[in-house]
């Protein structure tokens, strides 16, 4: 029969030893899911799942119980503030976008967040994205990039009120004049150019977005000039009369609703 040795016996707690500490730790939590609640509200303010974000923050708080040391002589709302805190942050830069940038965007954004915290604590001032970028070693315009995607989790609201002397989002949208207000018909002569040749789609490219003049790209397609402006003008007048016709079969469609 084996015999028991000094050393097993400290290795494992006792039964009674693992009930006590267990009952210390659920005492914790109980006595701080005020505490939790709190800072679920924080992170929480301007979103709507205040229940899941809650349920992270009960998570942390009994992480935090199960790592607590009553000997080291830290208060446990202290000690659990920082674990919860973090549970929380983590939820949401995981799972709380409205809008979700691409992964390699997320991914910086997570190292830029972690090492802006700790160069908080060093330099005892928020370090400017140059610092961060150069402590990463990435470039300034990546820290930035990162740090604007958290506007993605809570876009501005087309409702929000505006500045003084200034159009709210909605009022912007619709102002006469403003860059979207031809927005429609840049997309229907998209559409419509994506129809023509490839040829023809060069063609326009060089002339009217490299804004070359004919005679330049009768010379590097091997035309007369004469030829490259009444290929452009047919072009042209097809791309008129495509537009036109979509035009009146939505026009039509309407007034029958």
């Amino acid at each position: 029969m084996r015999q028991t040795r000094p050393h097993d016996v400290q290795a494992r707690p006792s039964a009674p030893e693992s009930t006590i500490r267990q009952s210390f730790q659920d005492g914790l939590v109980l006595d701080h899911l005020n505490l939790a609640k709190s800072i679920a509200a924080r992170y929480s303010a301007h979103t709507h799942d205040l229940d899941d974000v809650r349920q992270v923050a009960y998570m942390g708080l009994i992480k935090a119980a199960r790592g607590f040391d009553e000997s080291k002589g830290v208060s446990f709302p202290a000690y659990a503030a920082p674990t919860i805190a973090g549970e929380v942050k983590r939820y949401l830069r995981d799972h709380c976008w409205v809008v979700r940038p691409p992964r390699p965007i997320q991914d910086v954004r997570r190292q830029v967040l972690a090492r802006t915290e700790e160069l908080t604590q060093s330099l005892q001032r928020t370090p400017t994205p140059e610092e961060v970028a150069a402590d990463l070693r990435l470039e300034p315009c990546q820290v930035r990039e990162a740090l604007m995607a958290g506007t993605s989790k809570r876009p501005d609201s087309l409702d929000a009120p505006a500045a003084e002397g200034r159009d709210g989002l909605q009022g912007s949208l619709s102002a006469f004049g403003c860059p979207t207000d031809r927005l429609e018909d840049v997309l229907a002569l998209r559409n419509a150019i994506r129809g023509l040749s490839p040829e023809d789609r060069h063609l326009l490219y060089r002339r009217y977005y490299r804004e070359e003049t004919q005679s330049t790209i009768a010379e590097a397609l091997g035309m007369s000039q004469m030829q490259v402006s009444r290929r452009l003008s047919k072009i042209l007048v097809s791309l008129q009369t495509q537009l036109l016709d979509e035009e009146a079969h939505l026009q039509d469609g309407t007034a029958a609703q």
